[in-house]
């Protein structure tokens, strides 16, 4: 079964559920740079809620574009990113990090030197 939901403009979903085993991929699109903050910040909390939505004994892969540089080094977040990355830190690069350890996901793309 293949179910597919677009959440916003910038958020949809696929569940895919094969014999029993559900996954659900999130596709993303994070606002850019130059956004008014309140406008950042309801875009993090509906994050939190579709996270929050997927029962903790099923699968979740959030992919997509978030707009923010988290540089090579891990810096305190040595439990969500692995430090292969490039560049520097730019200024809200940390919401990504914050939302990966607040769910205990990891930044997959700095787990390997590319």
């Amino acid at each position: 079964m293949v179910e597919v939901k677009r959440i916003s403009d910038r958020l949809m979903t696929i569940k895919l559920v094969i014999e029993g085993f559900s996954l659900y991929v999130y596709s993303i699109y994070a606002l850019q740079v130059g956004l008014e903050e309140e406008v950042k910040v309801r875009f993090w909390e509906a994050l939190d809620e579709v996270v929050i939505s997927v029962p903790s004994s099923e699968k979740i892969v959030i992919a997509g574009d978030f707009n923010g540089h988290i540089g090579d080094l891990p810096r305190s977040y040595n439990d969500v990113h692995r430090g292969f990355g490039f560049g520097d830190r730019n200024g809200k690069e940390s919401a990504l990090l914050n939302f990966a350890r607040a769910f205990g996901l990891v930044e997959v793309n700095s787990s390997f030197p590319k």
